[in-house]
């Protein structure tokens, strides 16, 4: 069988002939988890978020068949990047080939491709491999992207064999992932629940239970958003605080606003989130959804040895529902002000 890296290597020195040098790299990792799993997992992108550490969104603009034309917001070298790819699909070899159609400079063109194995031990083998070129073959930008695709790949497959080990970790309590939203209705504008919610530098002075925000904003490479970086310290009703850090990717012509937590609580492993806000009767109707991943070890770590799924997923729900749904009333008081005096 030839070499897959080979291979790669191949086809992308042809595609870009005469073109900047090509580069190609391999990474792998054995799971102890069947192919199936594995591959289930790597073909998801509505999970990315919640597997891969660097993801911070992913959306599928186009889909057919086998074929997915993505657009994906993810961290590289303590950055935020955004580029559209191509996907293709082959659930029968558990492969999936990826080609970016618009990279973020300095990349100047990146793909590869994803191999799920089965082992004789019913567990797999993944190889991740990526070809990609620098603009203007510029030594410097090379070395920023390989250690760039280095990082990013070994944190992807150690997320990857992390998350498919515990996939089946007790179904039976309800899973490890689950997702839940709450919801006010607002007579006011989408754009000022909009403003209430993007404009977080503000909200030291305008949510009771946030004690201090740091709020990095730029626009993202693509896609009409703006990215925040959110360094923010929040009151727990004993009077304790505690730190999170975040990426949030805003969008203002839809009035959605996506987030990750990229420093999550003991009890989790991910935790990512969604503002919307949608017209609804003479107002709007704006709601926060939550999506988490528990890690057993930590609610152990937390709760106790004994300690269930069950228990975690409510202390969870209870937690983030009432900063969420405090911070929606107090966007609706602020957008329904505004009303009234227009």
């Amino acid at each position: 069988m030839p070499n897959p890296a080979t291979a790669v290597a191949e086809a992308a020195g042809t595609e870009a002939a005469g073109a900047a040098r090509t580069h190609v790299t391999e990474h792998t990792v054995v799971v102890d988890a069947p192919a199936a799993t594995v591959y289930g997992l790597v073909a998801d992108v509505s999970a990315w978020p919640q597997v891969f550490g660097p993801t911070i969104h992913v959306e599928v603009l186009e889909e057919h068949a086998d074929e997915q034309l993505l657009r994906i917001w993810a961290t590289a070298n303590d950055q935020v990047r955004s580029w559209t790819s191509h996907r293709i699909l082959d659930s029968r070899a558990r492969t999936v080939s990826f080609r970016q159609v618009a990279s973020a400079h300095p990349v100047a063109s990146m793909g590869g491709k994803w191999l799920v194995e089965s082992n004789d031990d019913g567990g797999s083998r993944v190889v991740l491999l990526h070809d990609y070129t620098a603009v203007d073959d510029d030594p410097a930008a090379v070395e920023l992207i390989e250690r760039a695709v280095d990082r990013n790949s070994r944190a992807e497959l150690a997320a990857l064999r992390n998350a498919a080990e515990q996939s089946g970790d007790a179904e039976e309590d309800g899973g490890l992932r689950f997702t839940f939203s709450d919801s006010v209705d607002i007579g006011g504008s989408a754009e000022d629940v909009f403003a209430f919610l993007d404009r977080a530098d503000l909200w030291p002075e305008r949510l009771p239970h946030v004690a201090r925000i740091g709020l990095e904003e730029a626009p993202s490479d693509g896609g009409g958003s703006t990215v925040q970086r959110m360094d923010m310290d929040t009151r727990s009703p004993d009077g304790s605080l505690h730190n999170t850090m975040s990426v949030r990717v805003c969008f203002p012509d839809r009035s959605v606003i996506v987030y990750k937590q990229l420093r999550v609580p003991v009890a989790m492993s991910g935790h990512t989130g969604r503002w919307e806000i949608e017209p609804h009767g003479k107002g709007v109707r704006a709601t926060s959804w939550h999506t988490v991943t528990l890690d057993p070890e930590g609610v152990r770590q937390l709760l106790g040895p004994e300690a269930t799924l069950a228990e975690a997923r409510a202390k969870v729900r209870q937690a983030l529902g009432a900063n969420s749904t405090t911070t929606l009333r107090h966007a609706k008081r602020f957008a329904e002000n505004l009303h009234d005096r227009s």
